[in-house]
């Protein structure tokens, strides 16, 4: 009787367990990285020509989102100061193409959390290979989801826009199952739904 017992008691627990799994509610909230409003951080100039250039926008929870351009490359990071964002692997994390960022910054977080976990945006890579009907080079819509402490901050996963038919539900549900755990020093960034041309420029075969 007392093992009979044990297993019911071992069973309830799980189920506990599940139920508040299930209960767990993601939530977004969204701000700004338009660098006409952002605090702009640094200039270099080449030539009288601007070649590179770093704002910090203001995120949530008292994040910075830095963005940083040089010769039309960007890449995007976040700190509680812009010289933290400065030391995460995300700093760091960009592509050979052209690119440049969305205003727009979704946060992911659990509801009633203090800190988000998570940052999804959109970015477009260039295709000089394909250019468009007015001769510029093609656009190819790329989602990133990029994780947030505690650790370190760095892309977690890429989702071909294009390609997919809800790529921002691709992008959340990557966000959601695989942000907090992803280890930036030893996981390789996933592709996320299907793979298309943004995908090949990114560089990931």
């Amino acid at each position: 009787m007392q093992k009979s017992a044990s297993i019911v008691c071992v069973v309830a627990f799980l189920g506990v367990l599940a139920t508040q799994a299930e209960a767990k509610e993601f939530v977004s909230q969204y701000t700004s990285a338009d660098t006409r409003t952002c605090r702009n951080v640094e200039r270099v100039k080449v030539d009288d020509t601007e070649y590179a250039a770093a704002w910090a926008c203001k995120g949530l929870a008292g994040y910075l989102v830095v963005v940083s351009e040089e010769d039309l490359r960007t890449t995007v990071s976040v700190g509680k100061s812009v010289a933290a964002a400065a030391r995460e692997p995300a700093a760091s994390q960009g592509f050979g193409p052209f690119n440049f960022i969305y205003d727009t910054v979704e946060w992911r977080s659990l509801k009633g959390a203090a800190l988000p976990f998570a940052l999804i945006q959109r970015w477009n890579i260039s295709d000089g290979e394909n250019p468009g009907k007015d001769g510029r080079p093609g656009r190819n819509a790329l989602l990133i989801v990029t994780r947030l402490p505690p650790g370190l901050v760095c892309h977690v996963a890429y989702i071909d826009v294009k390609a997919n038919r809800e790529p921002n539900a691709l992008a959340r549900a990557a966000a959601d199952e695989t942000a907090r755990n992803f280890n930036c020093a030893k996981d390789k960034v996933r592709i996320v739904g299907e793979r298309g041309r943004a995908i090949e420029l990114a560089g990931q075969k």
